[in-house]
């Protein structure tokens, strides 16, 4: 897959991914709003009704207060004296259209003298009258009451006319009837501020919250503006009540960030494989050239082989047949590479530990390569200052861990000096033995050094590399050093070369065999 073409799904998959949570976040938003709205709207209704029946309350009140008056001066006090056995019921109608009756109570004797008198007719217009002038003083009473009322009422204190008790008792009746059932504080005020009284826990809320969870109702709307006192309302859960309608958007949320999730990592994922391509078909070009030069040195040997001068020239010969065997051992090299990292990666090799004298092994591949080295004029530099250098490794697999460090060294020389290479060991504390390969090359930069010894990483220029290899070599290394218990790190300046530290256990005790073999498992790998 092209890179252009990641880069376009990337850019669809990341508008499709903002526009689904722009999507969600704007229908969160008018769920909030909406789900507020309703819950003011319900709550100024409930405040409304408590202030009407607090009024109602009053007027009860003060109708209650003239109703000694009232009956003292009613109609039924006429004929209370006796016992009530029966009575005589009379309708009427006003001038103003109000339509009421009244009912003669007492004695039988006296309301059956009253039905059979033969002036019944004159009697009832006498009670016709009566009724008259009694409609006309309770109506007086009743303008009495408003009077008194208007007059009186905002004399009386608040904690009368409003008492606490009955304030909870309207407050939660009506929230309950609007469908807001939850836990509120309340308080009574006057237009300065001072409490008369309040909850429990209306004192201690912090006022920087009160600013979207209170509610303010005027009570008894008809009072001076100089005593008007207001009912304030304070509900400590509102915020948990108006987003309790969104749980259902959890759910979203949750598979909305698994997308993204999964999202980001495709993304990074499908870089990856690009890279790994990449790398894989530049080892693959690479491993084409590394292959073709010594195919071809063989090929040209055997083609000499055929002519019959050369068969002859016993010296010719011996040339020839050195140089098939040093290139088949350069070609069995490069294959092993390969076929050993697919091993490890498969989990299916298995190392030969043993006991091994560093130095020795060292010094065998040092002075094996030494002749390479000073093919191109330059020297190796041995120093084998641990005094205990017994460690337990696979020993062809750390032959082949120095062998890789010291070619490396020599494939990334500089062109105008001679290349120096150093191998030195030395003991540490704690029973750990140091190696340490260095040389005078090009370096390293530090973004490469970070990668070096990643699978088919090779440090390049572009897509070109100043020097042909799998990108294999540091992989191996650092794959065999951790299998064998130890550690490497590598140090390089650009320009100035590059340090190789390998720290490896040394063995505290002899080892009663000699020959132990390990098999590779996801513990003993890096």
């Amino acid at each position: 897959m092209k890179k252009s073409t990641i880069w376009l799904l990337t850019v669809l998959m990341a508008m499709t991914v903002i526009g689904l949570l722009y999507i969600q976040i704007m229908y969160m938003e008018s769920m909030i709003r909406m789900r507020d709205d309703q819950f003011t709207e319900g709550v100024r209704r409930s405040l409304y009704a408590v202030s009407s029946l607090l009024e109602q309350d009053e007027t009860k009140y003060f109708l209650e207060e003239d109703v000694a008056q009232v009956e003292s001066s009613s109609i039924y006090a006429q004929y209370g004296g006796a016992p009530h056995l029966g009575g005589l019921r009379y309708s009427f109608t006003t001038h103003s259209g109000l339509e009421g009756d009244v009912t003669l109570k007492g004695d039988a004797e006296k309301i059956y003298k009253i039905q059979n008198d033969n002036n019944l007719a004159n009697s009832y217009n006498s009670m016709r009258e009566e009724l008259k002038g009694q409609y006309l003083y309770q109506k007086g009473v009743i303008d009495d009451v408003i009077i008194n009322i208007m007059n009186k009422a905002g004399d009386r204190p608040i904690e009368e006319r409003a008492d606490s008790i009955s304030v909870r008792r309207y407050l939660s009746r009506e929230l309950e009837n609007n469908g807001l059932e939850l836990p509120f504080e309340f308080a009574v005020v006057n237009r300065n501020g001072k409490v008369f009284y309040q909850s429990q826990g209306f004192a201690n809320v912090n006022p920087a919250t009160l600013e979207n969870s209170m509610f303010v109702q005027s009570l008894f709307r008809n009072d001076p503006a100089s005593k008007k006192n207001y009912l304030k309302v304070y509900f400590p859960s509102k915020t948990k009540y108006i987003l309790s309608s969104l749980k259902f958007m959890i759910p979203s949320f949750i598979f909305t960030f698994i997308l993204l999730i999964v999202f980001i990592y495709t993304i990074i994922i499908a870089f990856r494989q690009k890279k790994l391509t990449e790398m894989k078909n530049d080892f693959i070009n690479n491993m084409t050239h590394e292959f073709k030069t010594p195919i071809s040195t063989i090929s040209l040997a055997a083609q000499m082989l055929n002519d019959p001068s050369v068969r002859k020239s016993a010296p010719m010969l011996q040339h020839i047949s050195t140089v098939i065997n040093d290139e088949t051992k350069r070609l069995r090299f490069q294959v092993e590479k390969v076929l050993q990292m697919s091993m490890f990666d498969k989990k299916s090799g298995t190392l030969r530990m043993q006991d091994a004298d560093a130095n020795s092994v060292i010094s065998n591949v040092v002075n094996t390569f030494r002749l390479k080295v000073e093919k191109f004029g330059g020297r190796i530099d041995a120093r084998f200052d641990a005094e205990d250098a017994i460690v337990n490794v696979d020993e062809m697999h750390f032959t082949n861990v120095i062998f890789n460090l010291l070619d490396n060294a020599l494939k990334y020389r500089k062109e105008d000096i001679p290349p120096l290479l150093t191998v030195t060991t030395r003991n540490l504390p704690q029973d750990k033995l140091e190696i340490i390969v260095g040389d005078n090359g090009i370096g390293i930069s530090k973004e490469n050094l970070k990668k070096i010894f990643e699978k088919f990483y090779r440090v390049s220029t572009g897509n070109r590399h100043d020097v042909k290899g799998f990108g294999l070599g540091l992989a191996y290394v650092y794959k065999m050093i951790n299998l064998m218990g130890g550690e490497i790190k590598a140090e390089s300046e650009l320009g100035k070369g590059s340090r190789f530290v390998i720290i490896l256990p040394l063995l505290a005790t002899p080892s009663d065999d000699d020959d132990d073999s390990t098999s590779i498992s996801d513990d003993s790998g890096k």
